[in-house]
């Protein structure tokens, strides 16, 4: 039997980089996201590349009911899920506190904060079942500082770091590894979801030094998924070198 990840977030970035490099290790996957039409693409690719076998599940992870009815719909061969892969997640705006849209601050807790917990609740019955599973929360370094502009988000990566060291130590009687992994600077749809579609400022935040991509994160879930039954990773912050911290970079 293959083992079965389930990558949310998986229709672009992060998720869609991830989602090849597990189906090149021999994973069956199942894919969600918000859009169909991505996760159909990915589907074909995959199973064009390596004959992976893909189970898409269209959902928006801050839908409660409708992330619970989705896991629960799997047939029972899918069910047995190794590895959940927490990757939804989205900045929106870069604005002072008193100036921010409070509709983006919601739609950022929701899920970076609160998908995470709904997917992580649907699945785990069935890696307790098991006795054996690995949670990867994507985090990021703005869960670890904070800088200007950054609040709503900053504090929505915080809380998410604070829920995988709970996640780590109240799952610990089941076997289970949750690791939390945290980027820096990443050039994938993030900026340009984080400005609203302005691709002129996606574009200048990585200008004058060379970011993260995201086959660099792909790489590092694989590297945190494949050590032994024995080892787990529980946390690992990763910037690329012209990064020293959230808000310091050597730029040309």
């Amino acid at each position: 039997m293959k083992h079965i990840a389930l990558i949310t977030g998986a229709s672009s970035g992060f998720g869609w980089a991830t989602a090849r490099k597990l189906a090149e290790k021999g994973y069956d996957l199942i894919l969600t996201g918000r859009r169909g039409d991505r996760l159909q693409a990915l589907e074909t690719e995959l199973h064009n590349m390596f004959g992976t076998k893909c189970r898409l599940l269209v959902v928006d992870v801050r839908d409660k009911k409708t992330v619970f009815q989705q896991v629960e719909s799997l047939e029972d061969n899918w069910k047995k899920i190794d590895l959940l892969i927490n990757n939804a997640g989205l900045a929106l705006g870069r604005d002072y506190f008193d100036e921010a849209d409070m509709d983006d601050w919601e739609t950022m807790i929701d899920t970076n904060l609160k998908g995470v917990i709904y997917m992580t609740r649907a699945v785990l019955p069935h890696m307790i079942a098991h006795n054996k599973g690995h949670i990867i929360n994507m985090g990021s370094i703005a869960g670890k500082e904070i800088y200007e502009k950054g609040n709503v988000y900053c504090a929505s990566k915080h809380a998410l770091d604070a829920l995988s060291r709970s996640m780590r130590v109240d799952l610990l009687r089941h076997g289970i590894k949750v690791t939390a992994i945290h980027p820096g600077a990443a050039e994938t749809e993030f900026s340009k979801v984080r400005f609203k579609g302005d691709s002129e400022k996606a574009d200048a935040v990585y200008t004058g030094f060379k970011p993260l991509d995201a086959e660099d994160i792909a790489e590092t879930i694989w590297f945190c998924a494949s050590q032994p039954a024995h080892v787990c990773i529980n946390d690992l912050e990763i910037t690329c070198t012209a990064q020293a911290n959230a808000y310091l970079f050597h730029k040309e």
